[in-house]
């Protein structure tokens, strides 16, 4: 729970830095650039590890990452000598989720049976964003155990209209009318 809050805490303050400075978009960038860091396990161990000097870690990061910004790279560098650089695609996707707050674009998750078409999306991220009253981003994925209908998830809201979930709550009605 304390990573967790710690993730929160640098995302705010990093987009509290962003708005003073007005590069909103240059730190969403900056930020996925560097979390792509988490994906080579190697690295991130060799960066992590209390065996190598802090001065090798900094030139190794200055180097990879010459074009981000400054205070991103400090973050870099704060959080290897922490062992910690496995947060930063938690502190990217917090920071996504601010900045899309501030914009009023909200995210929404969409399961279906079968795939959707690009149609399909269009129509039904307009219909959740009248419903939320805010621009939505559909992230889609397929789950043919779902049998048919949409589960749409919508910042803390869940919208279950799938078949699934339709015959287990008949099966726990039936189950419980043969018990009288």
């Amino acid at each position: 729970m304390a990573r967790k809050a710690s993730v929160r805490r640098y995302a705010q303050a990093l987009f509290e830095i962003a708005l003073k400075t007005k590069e909103l978009d240059r730190w969403q960038s900056d930020l996925e650039n560097v979390a792509g860091i988490t994906g080579e396990v190697e690295l991130v161990a060799f960066l992590e590890s209390p065996k190598i000097n802090f001065d090798d870690k900094a030139g190794i990061l200055s180097e990879r990452f010459k074009d981000v910004n400054s205070l991103a790279l400090n973050l870099v560098l704060l959080l290897a000598s922490k062992g910690g650089l496995g947060s930063i695609g938690g502190i990217a996707d917090e920071y996504q989720r601010l900045l899309d707050r501030y914009r009023g674009v909200e995210s929404a998750e969409v399961i279906t049976a079968v795939p959707l078409t690009d149609e399909d999306k269009h129509k039904l991220a307009e219909d959740i964003g009248v419903i939320f009253g805010k621009r939505v981003i559909l992230k889609t994925e397929v789950n043919p155990e779902l049998i048919g209908g949409i589960v749409v998830r919508v910042g803390g809201k869940l919208l279950d209209g799938s078949i699934q979930s339709k015959l287990l709550a008949l099966k726990k009605e039936l189950a419980s009318t043969e018990r009288r």
